[in-house]
């Protein structure tokens, strides 16, 4: 093993550690008269929410105009590929759907604010739910904050590195896949789910990955991030659940990992590289002198080596604070309250859903009828269903919906939409079969932590 120095020791082992305890170790903290349970990032992000809780909404309403007139005047100015695309530019020059998508967002945050056009837009129970002080967005916005500005801490330091060498032994005999893709599930765990499709499309393009692994990455190992997860836990009311909530994402997520790879659509994509290369046998030993932890420690190293700026820590952390104020917020105002107005107004989901009404009796879920619809609504958004769980009563409907949501995976607004945008090998037909096969496998692990918990 290589000699590294005494500062790139601490370089590796502070950061990671600060990053591991603000991310994923939970502290007790006041909820009324109730002490709950939750991660620091997420206390952090409630107590500067409550402070600047009259004026977020008009903050937001501000950061969506912008994504709007950014992604607009990104198409009228049509990048030139041949330069170098600035942060900035890539920040805005989304395609077409995603600008009107934009757009819409920032239209109904006005409504919202002012109180104008169609009450179904603006009404508490809708766009008003979404936009208030103490909403989802104005929670987000708080939330990414936070999680974005130290979420460097988990990426660039090598933690990512140590734990991604350690499971070389794993992915390939459980997941069909080479050791390097634990690094973009860990990428998605501690980052966005966004990230692993970005890693693993970059891979792809570089014949990296098979089809078949880059397919098997992209819809099963970009899991919705801890970030995400705690905003649904503690969207339905049970923040003080968040560690069985999330072991019981785990232990569903990897389940899925095992059975999703085996099965059609993701068994019956090829196996040759993007350029048409068949694979070959791949090696992925430990070199020789090496134990698995020393290899791991070696890389982790290496990777903090890089990192002796505090300027490109922070720049770094704005980076990804903007990227999800930017890309995230307005998607989820304007399919949100689209969802909303839908739910509210219309029968729709209650039909997509009644499928699911039997198989949730079957499974002993109360309130069956309610939480069927929010099986289905995922596909569009992975926060709707918690948005719309607002109504339900048991707490263990609304712990299923919530741990549905994260489960399910494939969510049109993001990691649908940014895969269906990337060379990954997956259509639209493939989505929609593999999110109903995730719920519908998912649904009695779910269902069975549920009835232990409540």
């Amino acid at each position: 093993m290589k000699k590294f120095s005494a500062s790139t020791w601490i370089l590796f082992l502070l950061p990671s550690l600060l990053g591991i305890l603000l991310f994923l170790v939970p502290i007790p903290t006041k909820d009324g008269d109730e002490t709950v349970w939750m991660v620091t990032i997420a206390v952090l992000a409630n107590l500067m929410a409550g402070a600047i809780e009259s004026v977020v909404p008009w903050i937001m309403m501000g950061i969506l105009i912008i994504a709007a007139v950014g992604s607009v005047t990104a198409i009228a100015k049509k990048v030139n590929e041949h330069h170098s695309v600035s942060f900035f530019e890539k920040l805005f020059n989304v395609n077409l759907f995603w600008t009107i998508v934009r757009i819409l967002g920032a239209v109904f945050a006005v409504m919202v604010l002012f109180q104008i056009g169609p009450e179904a837009v603006w009404s508490e129970n809708t766009g008003g739910m979404l936009l208030s002080g103490d909403g989802l967005l104005s929670f987000l916005f708080t939330i990414f904050l936070f999680a974005g500005l130290f979420l460097p801490l988990l990426m660039n330091f090598g933690l990512l590195e140590f734990f991604g060498t350690m499971m070389v032994k794993i992915m390939r005999p459980l997941f069909r896949l080479p050791g390097r893709s634990s690094i973009d599930a860990l990428a998605s765990w501690v980052g966005d789910g966004t990230i692993g499709v970005l890693l693993t499309n970059n891979q792809y393009i570089q014949n990296k990955y098979t089809q078949r692994e880059a397919a098997i990455i992209g819809t099963t190992f970009s899991v919705v991030s801890i970030t995400f997860a705690i905003v649904v836990i503690q969207q339905v009311g049970l923040g003080q659940y968040f560690l069985p909530y999330y072991g019981t994402v785990i232990l569903a997520g990897i389940v899925l990992a095992l059975i999703m790879p085996r099965i059609y659509p993701l068994a019956q994509k090829s196996t040759n590289f993007m350029n048409g290369d068949p694979q070959e046998s791949q090696s992925e030993e430990v070199p020789e002198g090496y134990s698995v932890a020393s290899h791991g420690v070696e890389n982790a190293l290496t990777k903090a080596s890089e990192n002796k700026s505090i300027k490109e820590f922070f720049k770094d952390g704005f980076k990804n604070v903007l990227d999800m104020w930017i890309g995230v917020a307005p998607v989820v105002m304007a399919f949100g309250t689209v969802a909303l107005i839908l739910a509210e107004y219309t029968p729709v989901f209650s039909v997509l859903g009644t499928p699911f009404v039997p198989y949730l009796n079957l499974l002993g879920i109360p309130e069956a009828a309610e939480a069927a619809q929010l099986m289905v609504v995922g596909f569009a958004d992975m926060f709707l269903p918690s948005l719309l769980a607002e109504g339900i009563e048991s707490d263990m409907t609304r712990f299923v919906v919530a741990t549905m949501s994260v489960t399910q995976l494939i969510y049109m607004s993001e990691v649908g939409g940014l895969l269906l945008g990337s060379k990954i090998p997956v259509n639209i037909f493939d989505l929609v079969v593999i999110f109903l096969l995730r719920t519908i496998i998912a649904l009695p692990i779910v269902a069975g932590i549920a009835h232990l918990l409540f």
